[in-house]
C-alpha cells in the first residue's frame, strides 16, 4: 500500500508488518503503474521523463519491481 507521510513528507509503501521509505525514482516507478502493459508505458513515460535511454530505465524498472515483490511489498 502507498502511503504518504506528512509529518516527514515522505512516501512509503507499506506492507505487513514492514514499511519501505521510496525515494523518488522509486516513488515515480511506483506511481507509474505495475500491471500488464502499465509496465511498458511506466518505462516510455519514464525515460521520456528523465531523458534516459530506454533500455537502461527497463532495466532498473523491472530490478526495482521484481525486488520489491520479492520482498513482499508488490504482488502480482
Amino acid at each position: 500500500m502507498l502511503r504518504h507521510d506528512r509529518l516527514r513528507d515522505q512516501w512509503m509503501l507499506m506492507a505487513p508488518e514492514r514499511l519501505l521509505v521510496l525515494d523518488e525514482l522509486a516513488l515515480a516507478v511506483v506511481r507509474a503503474g505495475t500491471g500488464g502493459d502499465a509496465v511498458e508505458i511506466a518505462i516510455d513515460r519514464l525515460a521520456a521523463e528523465y531523458d534516459a535511454p530506454r533500455e537502461e530505465i527497463s532495466a532498473d524498472v523491472l530490478e526495482l519491481l521484481t525486488d520489491l515483490r520479492n520482498k513482499g511489498y508488490l504482488v502480482t
